[in-house]
């Protein structure tokens, strides 16, 4: 399975994972799932941190991705085209970006944010 993680999904992963579902944290270590981290969820995670609403080592992130095996997600064009064309359930673009790509590329979008559910994407919860 491919697993796109949404951001908060990923901080718990890595500074909270008791926040996690047995199912969630289970599927994340699964040497059989792929697991990925979109550019827009770093892009999210580095807006925060600067605002002071996020405390995360974005200096180590580098090394996190290579100790968890998570590979980074870019955003492309048909990406963003597809959370373009998004029904308007869900006003945060970062959102939008990520139900976009798990849409275009067949993920399993991982995420507890119940505006998920309203949209036509595969979720793992």
């Amino acid at each position: 399975m491919k697993l796109l993680l949404d951001t908060h999904i990923f901080v718990w992963v890595v500074g909270e994972p008791e926040r996690l579902s047995p199912a969630v944290a289970a599927a994340v270590v699964d040497p059989d799932n792929d697991v990925y981290l979109s550019a827009v969820s770093v892009w999210e995670i580095a807006i925060k941190r600067a605002l002071g609403r996020l405390p995360f080592p974005l200096e180590r992130l580098d090394a996190l991705l290579a100790e968890m095996g998570v590979e980074i997600l870019d955003l492309t064009a048909a990406h963003a085209i597809a959370a373009g064309g998004l029904p308007r359930h869900h006003d945060d673009p970062f959102d939008r970006a990520l139900i976009g790509q798990a849409k275009v590329e067949g993920m399993t979008l991982v995420s507890v944010d119940q505006a998920m559910t309203r949209y036509d994407v595969v979720l793992l919860v």
